[in-house]
């Protein structure tokens, strides 16, 4: 169900005893909280809601709850530093959106908003996951991605950077998006990017402002991966040598390309392409245990 629109609770009329609270004031949007419904519904149905005759609605009043939100962020660029066309890397969205989907709302957004631009050569190398961008709500959510400047971390549970040479191109130096990131770390909510997308956390700090990498575990693409394709001079720097930098303790995995996810507190991120399904399961783990 998405905000906005009346759930079930708009089909139900409250009792108390000869006293009957009509169904259009037992109905709310989402988040049905029990002290909204009251404010709402007024003093009367307070006595209503707890009495005997309506303990099984008070239970699952108190139960029910909004999906936990997550943000997508993408790159806005589509060239290099040497000209080459670039952008968010398919997979890495493609990946961790499946697994998250089910059970999270999840809006996207980039640094100028709609129709963020795919790196096209990883639609070619990823044939399998070209139905992530014929999938009629994924074409939506593109279609209206949402300015970094219009949102808010206090809307979300949670944020991904999707990779791409784009993120250490624009995302890096971006003082909206370091603010951004900043406020979700520092409110202890899940901060996370997967390949070249932690490059959009170098900015970041925590409540002390130091980097929310110093002293911390965290991993990206690697040098070593980045040299073998050939890529060093088309983004201003290294992710994994930015992140040393930082303080960061950097790990990777024990071969090139092999998944490898590293969770340090609410900081969670991937290496590569191959660590993009296991990121959103990270995520999902971290935010299942918030609930």
């Amino acid at each position: 169900m998405q905000p906005g629109k009346t759930d079930a609770w708009g089909l139900l009329c409250m009792t108390n005893g000869n006293r009957m609270i009509p169904s259009y004031l037992a109905a709310r949007t989402l988040s049905p909280l029990r002290d909204e419904y009251i404010s709402f519904a007024g003093p009367s149905a307070a006595s209503s809601i707890d009495s005997p005759t309506n303990s099984l609605l008070t239970r699952n009043l108190h139960t029910i709850s909004m999906p936990k939100r997550i943000l997508f962020v993408f790159t806005s660029v589509d060239k290099t530093l040497k000209g080459a066309q670039t952008g968010w890397y398919l997979p890495e969205a493609a990946h961790p959106y499946y697994v998250l989907a089910p059970k999270y709302e999840i809006d996207f957004a980039a640094p100028k908003g709609a129709n963020p631009p795919v790196d096209e050569s990883s639609v070619q190398s990823f044939k399998d996951d070209v139905k992530f961008l014929e999938d009629p709500v994924v074409k939506q959510k593109l279609a209206s991605a949402k300015k970094l400047s219009e949102v808010s971390a206090a809307d979300y549970d949670a944020i991904f950077y999707v990779g791409g040479h784009g993120p250490v191109i624009d995302l890096a130096s971006d003082p909206v998006n370091a603010k951004l990131a900043s406020d979700f770390f520092r409110a202890g909510k899940v901060t996370s990017a997967v390949c070249h997308g932690p490059a959009a956390l170098v900015g970041a700090t925590d409540a002390n402002g130091e980097s929310i990498f110093k002293n911390r575990n965290a991993t990206s693409f690697s040098d070593l991966e980045e040299a073998q394709v050939g890529k060093e001079k088309d983004i201003p720097f290294l992710v994994e040598s930015r992140i040393k930098e930082l303080g960061g303790r950097f790990e990777k995995a024990k071969e090139p390309w092999q998944a490898h996810v590293v969770r340090d507190g609410n900081l969670i991120t991937g290496q590569n392409p191959a660590s993009a399904h296991g990121i959103g399961e990270a995520i999902d783990k971290a935010l299942s245990e918030s609930a």
